[in-house]
């Protein structure tokens, strides 16, 4: 456990990245966006790597690096210009060739989290990706490394069990999800072996989203008790499964549909697809909620709000 200096908060973890928020890295809801909270994470891993007996994991000569195969994201406290920040890792567990690591990524000045990340890594070659086990140094510093998931960053609206995807062009078009993102991998969108950075696939969809959610917004208002004056919205907890990795020059598609609907928040998924082979390059399921933004609080979802969503919601739809 790591305690934070000047405060009475344990959090578990060593340090691996200290930082703040760029004006440039807000959005219209004057909070760090989210790709540059994915962003952190992936800087953050680098020296979590270090620790863990890879210090160069994510250089151009690396024999070996950490391939994100997954991420399960909660978001906690907004992050706003000029905020001092820092993240602590850990290993939760680790097998023979994969590991579940914990990132926390906290205010400085407070000491609460910002956001919680539950990020599974594959060992791999670098440029292949081909996994292979662990060295024997790199599984006795993991020990070292050991933490648990602290309550408030388990999963709680998604489930992190094992799956099955189900994403597709094709399955996409029979659903009529809609398509919120068109586009290329850019090179300086890709990583040092050429993948596309994680980040990519979150901030696409955020570039995206108003294409989806403007009438799911505009039925909560249309029903809510206090009908706020300006509304944005944010996204609670995501988890996110990278399935492949696209190259610069790769083109890609995004589709999403809305899952389900609570008194709080809306469950939605969102396909990353490879509009020629029409298979998926990431899946995810997000938990979002709409926020007053004067108030810089939760519009409640009414009964009768729910039941205008569920004429906008996908039967099955999931990851």
């Amino acid at each position: 456990m790591r305690r934070l200096p000047g405060l009475s908060v344990d959090l578990p973890g060593v340090e691996i990245w200290r930082g703040g928020v760029n004006t440039w890295e807000c959005d219209e809801n004057a909070h760090m966006n989210v790709r540059f909270f994915v962003a952190r994470a992936m800087e953050g891993l680098i020296t979590l790597a270090a620790e863990l007996g890879l210090p160069h994991a994510f250089t151009a000569h690396a024999g070996a690096t950490l391939l994100v195969r997954e991420h399960h994201i909660r978001f906690m406290r907004e992050a706003q210009e000029n905020a001092p920040l820092h993240m602590l890792g850990g290993v939760v567990s680790i097998s023979e060739s994969e590991a579940w690591l914990l990132q926390l990524l906290v205010h400085s000045n407070s000491g609460e989290i910002a956001a919680s990340f539950q990020t599974r890594v594959a060992h791999a070659t670098p440029r292949e990706g081909r996994v292979f086990p662990w060295s024997r140094r790199t599984l006795e510093l993991a020990e070292t490394l050991k933490v648990e998931v602290p309550e408030t960053a388990r999963a709680r609206s998604v489930s992190l069990e094992p799956f099955e995807p189900t994403a597709g062009l094709e399955r996409a078009h029979t659903l009529g999800l809609t398509r919120i993102g068109l586009g290329g991998v850019t090179p300086a969108e890709c990583d040092t072996f050429g993948r596309a950075r994680p980040e990519l696939f979150i901030g696409r969809v955020s570039d995206g989203i108003a294409g989806l959610i403007r009438p799911f917004r505009r039925a909560i208002i249309e029903h809510a008790e206090t009908k706020p004056a300006r509304i944005g919205g944010a996204v609670l907890e995501y988890r996110i499964a990278y399935l492949d990795w696209p190259r610069a020059g790769d083109r890609f598609e995004l589709r999403s549909g809305l899952i389900d609907a609570t008194h709080r928040t809306m469950r939605m998924a969102h396909w990353m697809l490879d509009p020629e082979s029409g298979k998926a390059v990431a899946t995810s399921e997000a938990v979002a909620v709409t926020m007053d933004l004067d108030a810089r609080k939760v519009v409640p979802i009414t009964e009768a709000a729910q039941a205008a969503l569920r004429q906008h919601a996908t039967a099955g739809l999931g990851l």
